[in-house]
């Protein structure tokens, strides 16, 4: 008999949910992890520590607050590393005891160390004092995370040239920086730490950044970042860089020298699979250290599962939750329904972005008419009382059977009203629903009707011109 229904290893979004899931259908479940690292890459060095230092940039240098009381505002002059990390380190904490309370609760067993494959059915546990463990489980879910991927070439340090995980302990804030990369994180940390009055410069090799979202969208963010005096290097590739006991230097392929404190990389990610020793079950990770799975998060293997940013696309916390939580019912042979096609995205750049559903570009890529209707921020009581001039919300609509083919958001809040959209989209419902519908006021909710009543006022002209 196995010790476990099911081992998970992992105690990141994918791994908590998956061995949850399962202990709550009466399953007996283990979760391997090292003891610092309780919750995951997601809670330590991932989603929740740079969400909580973007609050605390929002907070200390009063940078949402400066179009009401001028641009010298400041709630505190000289901001330093010691106080941004203050708000994380309360945070961090307060979570991982969420998620040992949520463990025990559910009487999940902790093996605290790291997880390696001896067969497709056990285990070994090495602790921190290099002690091995065997488990055994009719179920393996590898739910391991990734880690920031690292050009071979470049000598990192941690103190001057750095990746996302270091950059959250750097010894003080940089007067300057250079950020490669206008991903996700890329484009998150540069509106940080411009916020906080560090002149940054990022380094893309593409022609343009987070092409995923809508045009418009992050035209309004670009203008807004080189309003906080973020240099954009778009179509350039990053040549060497070179250490100095002042800073860096980072040299570009067209000839260009870019002095800073400090380079931060953000290059991708890749998967947290060497240490699995995947061969002796049978299993195999590509380049990036990602393994393959199907549409139930099955690997070659079936009854060894995999979930969160190890699988790829599209590694994010809120869609791994659901992966971990689906992957477990179906190894409990529970019935559950697949993961619901519209998935909202969030980017926590300042201000934030978030959207759900097709752009502009990709529906008249696949020739879909549409309508656009929107609300800007400056034109509702609630973005005049906040200060939020520049925030938008865009709503496309089917002319054809009027409902929402794409919600965009740009400006406060936009994470949290996207939901709106989502519920709207989901359940089948038109923009005369969001005409119709009474919001509270003054909210930011609010745009959804103003932003109907554009889109529908033009679907009426046209309408008008063909009678």
């Amino acid at each position: 008999m196995n010790d476990f229904d099911m081992l998970v290893i992992g105690s990141g979004p994918g791994g908590q949910k998956a061995a949850i899931a399962a202990a709550k259908l009466g399953r007996r479940v283990a979760v391997v992890d090292r003891t610092e690292m309780v919750g995951g890459v997601s809670l330590h060095t991932g989603t929740i520590p740079s969400k909580t230092l973007r609050e605390a940039v929002l907070y200390l240098t009063g940078l949402t607050q400066r179009d009401l009381y001028g641009q010298s505002y400041r709630l505190k002059e000289e901001i330093t590393v010691a106080d941004l990390t203050a708000r994380t380190r309360h945070v961090v904490g307060r979570e991982v005891d969420v998620v040992r309370s949520q463990l025990s609760r559910n009487r999940v067993a902790l093996f605290p160390g790291t997880g390696r494959f001896v067969d497709d059915h056990t285990v070994a546990v090495t602790d921190a004092t290099g002690h091995d463990q065997l488990l055994t489980a009719r179920h393996i879910v590898i739910a391991t995370g990734t880690r920031p991927a690292r050009p071979a070439s470049v000598a990192f340090d941690e103190r001057t040239i750095m990746d996302s995980d270091s950059v959250l302990t750097m010894e003080r804030v940089p007067r300057s920086m250079v950020i490669v990369g206008a991903g996700v994180i890329g484009i998150e940390y540069a509106s940080m730490f411009a916020a906080l009055g560090s002149k940054v410069t990022v380094v893309e090799q593409r022609e343009g950044m987070l092409d995923f979202c809508d045009v418009e969208i992050v035209e309004a963010l670009r203008y807004r970042l080189r309003d906080l005096a973020v240099t954009f290097r778009f179509g350039e590739t990053v040549a060497a860089v070179e250490r100095h006991p002042r800073g860096a230097l980072t040299i570009l392929e067209s000839g260009k020298k870019i002095p800073a404190d400090a380079v931060m990389y953000s290059a991708g990610r890749q998967g947290l699979t060497d240490g699995l020793d995947l061969a002796k079950a049978g299993l195999t990770a590509d380049r990036r250290g990602r393994i393959a799975v199907d549409e139930h998060y099955r690997t070659a293997v079936p009854h060894i599962y995999a979930v969160g940013d190890v699988i790829g696309f599209p590694a994010l916390a809120a869609t791994s939750m659901e992966q971990g939580r689906n992957a477990a019912y179906h190894a409990c042979q529970e019935p559950v329904n697949p993961i619901h096609d519209l998935q909202p995205i969030g980017i926590y750049s300042i201000p934030e972005i978030s959207f759900i559903g097709r752009t502009e570009d990709q529906l008249t890529e696949q020739k879909v008419p549409f309508e656009v209707g929107v609300s800007r921020y400056r034109e509702l009581a609630r973005g005049q009382i906040v200060g939020d001039a520049h925030g938008m919300l865009k709503l496309l609509v089917s002319p054809e059977d009027r409902r929402l083919l794409g919600v965009h958001c740009f400006g406060t809040g936009a994470t949290e009203l996207i939901h709106i959209g989502q519920a709207v989209m989901g359940c089948g419902g038109t923009v005369d629903y969001l005409v119709d519908a009474v919001f509270n006021y003054p909210t930011f909710a609010e745009s959804y009707k103003v932003a109907a009543l554009d889109a529908t006022n033009k679907m009426r002209e046209v309408d008008h011109l063909r009678d």
